[in-house]
């Protein structure tokens, strides 16, 4: 069993206050730290659970600068056999974060379809942009079947049964035939950590690096235009309604209505 894990290196922000650098097209990084995106730290979890129980390999890929490096090698050194980077450094920093969703999909599709494989897995969002679209958009440009938010998966060659989230509460059961993608909700699994020995040996571990332009496309090709980041609008605050039920009810009611909902 064949499998590659796209992952990706993205700032941890949890603690951290973001703010826009003077170009207002990209936020300020020289204080965040970064690792690897969490729902991609559950996808490669999962592909070495899988490979522990049928066999085959691992193999993590990621798109960026050098700097991703140290992220794919933490991914060997969890248990992935062999790292890919697409290597975008020569565009410029200020190209860079404008590569889009569907270019970074076109990226990594030319570069997966060189290589065998059963299953691809990503994560289901990246905390960075949160856009939820390069998974999907590479099964479809691979012309595989997919599946996304999948919280289960069980491998019974040729086939595998995918269980996944859907709105409301919802779950969905899918027979899906190999090859396919699935992108991995957060919670699948329990990923673990890298022994030290385990970290010391990926670091002597090769990583193939691939240039943008080795894949067959123009740097024209994978500019989107960025016009600002800025921070999100702070609205009118809640109003507590004060009073007795019925009167609270009609307050309501009335809002509602001066709104045009109603």
């Amino acid at each position: 069993m064949n499998i590659v894990v796209c992952i990706k290196r993205v700032p941890e922000t949890s603690e951290s206050e973001i703010k826009v650098d003077e170009s207002g097209k990209d936020i300020i990084k020289t204080r965040l730290t970064f690792d690897i995106n969490e729902s991609d730290n559950y996808a490669l979890e999962e592909a070495i659970l899988i490979k522990e129980k049928l066999g085959g390999t691992v193999t993590a890929i990621s798109c960026g600068s050098p700097d991703n490096d140290a992220t794919l090698r933490m991914a060997i050194a969890k248990g992935a056999d062999t790292a890919i980077r697409i290597d975008t450094a020569d565009l410029g920093e200020e190209v860079q974060p404008q590569i889009d969703s569907f270019k970074i999909a076109q990226l990594l599709k030319t570069a997966i379809s060189k290589l065998e494989f059963d299953i691809i897995l990503t994560g289901c969002m990246a905390k960075d942009d949160g856009y939820s679209q390069v998974g999907q958009m590479v099964a479809e440009l691979l012309g595989i079947p997919h599946a996304a938010l999948v919280t289960e998966i069980k491998i019974d060659a040729p086939k595998a049964r995918a269980k996944r989230e859907l709105e409301a509460g919802l779950l969905e059961v899918l027979d899906i035939t190999l090859p396919a993608l699935f992108t991995i909700q957060t919670g699948i699994n329990e990923p673990r950590y890298a022994s030290l020995i385990a970290i010391r040996r990926a670091a002597a571990k090769e990583i193939k690096i691939l240039k943008w332009n080795e894949l067959g496309m123009q740097d024209t090709e994978l500019r989107a235009t960025i016009e600002s980041l800025f921070p999100p609008p702070i609205g009118k605050r809640a109003e507590i309604l004060q009073g007795t039920t019925d009167e609270t009810a009609t307050k309501l009611t009335n809002i509602v209505k001066e709104k045009g909902l109603i």
